[in-house]
């Protein structure tokens, strides 16, 4: 039986690198910017499929600390 993942942290949103939606998050509060976060993980660094995803991300949750 399959289940389905509701957690949204244990997203993958890079699938090259398999980093987490919860990964950029905690890096994201850490200050990291998108370059930062792409040389920790290795998120960005491959087929680049993820790059508008994870910029959106990363957007949103600058615009919900502000």
């Amino acid at each position: 039986m399959n289940t389905i993942n509701t957690n949204l942290d244990d997203e993958i949103m890079c699938s090259c690198s398999g980093t987490t939606r919860g990964e950029i998050q905690s890096l994201f509060k850490e200050g990291l910017d998108i370059d930062a976060i792409s040389r920790r993980t290795g998120a960005l660094s491959g087929c680049a499929g993820c790059e508008w995803d994870i910029a959106q991300f990363l957007k949103a949750l600058a615009d919900a600390t502000e």
